[in-house]
């Protein structure tokens, strides 16, 4: 056994009971929780995540469920990225956003955009009516290396600036974990792609190899924007393996 095997085992964990599936309709979902959460740090949070596992808040978990497995924690290798044409596009068109990174912190105007977007993204998911303590349990706590990412645009004729949105990361040994976006609803727009695209930038400037997007499962309409990032890695039985070897 490793010195990480054995780090990851001294952690307690336990089961969810079973849960309505976000991805896969008709399907009931299980995690698994590492415990106790405030004594999984930055160090035993890089180990974990290379177990498959994620963070929401202080929560750390991942999926258990019972005959299944289609969630597979996916990387991308940020050196090998190569932005495709409507990714170079979407990166061109959002050039007057500018970004301040901070630590992760209440703001109202963070909440509102957040408000905001869960009504028109995720109507009826439950998220949509967070109050503030839900809002800031699942964002803005953390026991781990955590940033606070806003973008905003000045407003024209004016020297206001209006956020358009925010984005929580996790600064790892190897890479940078996306937490979670979200961002103006408006058509049209590409802050979803812009903002990948611009923490695959931030960890490459940073010196690190990776940027993880979390779960993805094959075929689901909510996840496919994450394949749309090639080459990229896919973790099967515990090992990282490229998902595209032809051009990996």
């Amino acid at each position: 056994m490793t010195h990480s095997q054995r780090f990851v085992s001294d952690i307690q964990y336990y089961s969810t009971a079973v849960y309505p599936c976000s991805y896969m309709e008709g399907r009931l979902a299980r995690s698994q929780v590492a415990a106790p959460s405030e004594a999984i740090d930055a160090a035993k949070y890089d180990v974990l995540i290379q177990a498959g596992f994620r963070r929401s808040g202080s929560f750390v978990y991942r999926p258990q469920c019972d005959n299944c497995k289609a969630c597979l924690s996916i990387r991308l290798p940020v050196s090998d990225f190569k932005p495709n044409r409507s990714q170079k596009r979407a990166w061109a068109k959002h050039q007057t956003l500018t970004c301040t990174v901070m630590k992760p912190t209440f703001l109202p105007d963070h909440y509102a955009l957040y408000k905001r977007y869960q009504k028109s993204r995720h109507p009826g998911g439950g998220m949509d009516i967070d109050d503030e303590a839900q809002y800031t349990d699942f964002l803005v706590r953390s026991n781990v290396r955590s940033w606070m990412v806003e973008f905003r645009e000045t407003v024209p004729g004016q020297s206001a600036t209006e956020l358009k949105m925010v984005s929580i990361i996790d600064q790892l040994k190897d890479g940078l974990s996306a937490v979670y976006t979200f961002y103006s609803p408006e058509p049209g727009q590409n802050y979803g792609t812009f903002n990948v695209l611009w923490q695959i930038q931030q960890a490459r400037s940073l010196g690190l190899n990776y940027l993880y997007l979390g779960y993805w499962i094959e075929g689901c309409q909510k996840m496919n924007y994450k394949s749309c990032f090639k080459p990229y890695e896919l973790m099967q039985n515990g090992l990282w393996l490229p998902a595209h070897p032809e051009i990996s």
